[in-house]
């Protein structure tokens, strides 16, 4: 059968539940988002973690607002407090001092109405580099669950989903090739399959091993 060309769709990201892969690198966080709700909770990871998919998930179960960190001074804090929120991206708000003292307040504030928060950013908390001292105090007193890299068997799984989020369907010798090649990261492989998708799309060309090779010829092999 020959081989069909991508289509220029949109990539639509599954993120249910029940499109989450569990691995050892994110069982402890994925428990912690499922079990008994605290009154807040840190997720951390590196970018492409699946930081913002657990989010998605905690939100759902709990009927929460998520909003980037960034956004945060261009809304109404108090209409925001009326329910459990996630905010994302936390460390972009260490340079500043306004989105931090709206994010204390709504801190406060949605504690206060008896809802739960949810924050996520990379690294450990106290690496946040956040200058308002009781922001910083109140966020590092959540319970933390980081999500770590994957190994090659998520790492084959996380291909295989971000290809068919674009609705491409790769050769099976594609995703063992991509896995030898590429960082063991979520973000490698977001970059990956996004490279790839728009290689197909300009060159009229299938997404297949050829063209991984011509993408990856000048990239050294990673470590294993």
């Amino acid at each position: 059968m020959p081989e069909q060309l991508g289509l220029a769709l949109p990539s639509v990201p599954a993120l249910g539940r029940a499109d989450f892969l569990v691995a050892p690198s994110n069982a402890v966080a994925t428990a912690m988002v499922e079990g008994p709700a605290a009154d807040k909770l840190v997720l951390t990871g590196p970018s492409g973690a699946g930081k913002t998919h657990l989010a998605h998930v905690w939100a759902t179960r709990l009927n929460a607002t998520i909003i980037d960190a960034n956004s945060l001074i261009e809304n109404d804090i108090p209409k925001l407090a009326r329910g459990p929120v996630a905010i994302e991206d936390v460390p972009q708000i260490a340079t500043d001092p306004d989105a931090q003292t709206a994010l204390f307040h709504l801190h406060n504030l949605v504690l206060a109405e008896g809802h739960r928060l949810l924050f996520t950013g990379r690294g450990v908390v106290r690496d946040w580099g956040i200058t308002l001292p009781d922001l910083a105090s109140r966020i590092a007193a959540a319970p933390a669950a980081a999500l770590d890299l994957p190994d090659d068997t998520l790492l084959a799984a996380v291909l295989a989903k971000l290809f068919a989020d674009r609705q491409v369907t790769p050769k099976p010798d594609l995703i063992p090739y991509l896995i030898a090649r590429m960082d063991r990261s979520f973000a490698a492989a977001q970059e990956m399959v996004d490279r790839l998708d728009a290689a197909s799309l300009a060159q009229k060309r299938p997404v297949s091993r050829p063209l991984a090779g011509r993408l990856l010829d000048k990239e050294p092999p990673r470590a294993r």
